[in-house]
């Protein structure tokens, strides 16, 4: 319970602070995620990036539309379902991604104290159980 009383906190004060440079990349929070994805993973489907990060396939939608109306994204056919398109990034959308992962990590560097990679290494081995274990938690169904 200790890790996930720190994750929800870090993950929002990041959240904020690339909410705080949106004037310096012109993105939301949201189109940098779409964006990440799609620098990470190559193209993919709406429902694939939902699915990607547990957001819901509409709130994704809004956001690959936001990155697309500027030019960020561009859908491609997608071989294996017709009325799910790919969406990749441009030219725009990988130069946009490039600027503001260079500037994170460069903000992420500043972590002073005596972390090791090791350290690194092991806090990402327990977020990645941690995460494996909500595997099966369906975003896209509301709670009543």
């Amino acid at each position: 319970m200790e890790v996930f009383a720190l994750v929800g906190p870090l993950y929002r004060r990041v959240q904020r602070k690339v909410e705080q440079a949106e004037a310096i990349e012109g993105v939301s929070v949201g189109v940098r995620a779409v964006l990440a994805l799609l620098c990470d993973h190559g193209p993919m489907t709406v429902p694939h990036m939902g699915r990607d990060q547990a957001l819901s396939r509409q709130f994704v939608q809004r956001m690959v539309n936001e990155a697309a109306a500027r030019g960020l994204v561009e859908s491609i056919p997608n071989p294996a379902h017709k009325r799910s398109p790919l969406f990749r990034l441009t030219r725009a959308g990988q130069a946009v991604i490039d600027a503001v992962t260079a500037r994170e990590y460069a903000l992420l560097r500043q972590v002073s104290g005596d972390l090791t990679e090791a350290d690194v290494r092991a806090c990402t081995r327990v977020l990645t159980r941690m995460l494996a274990l909500f595997d099966d938690v369906d975003v896209d169904q509301a709670s009543t």
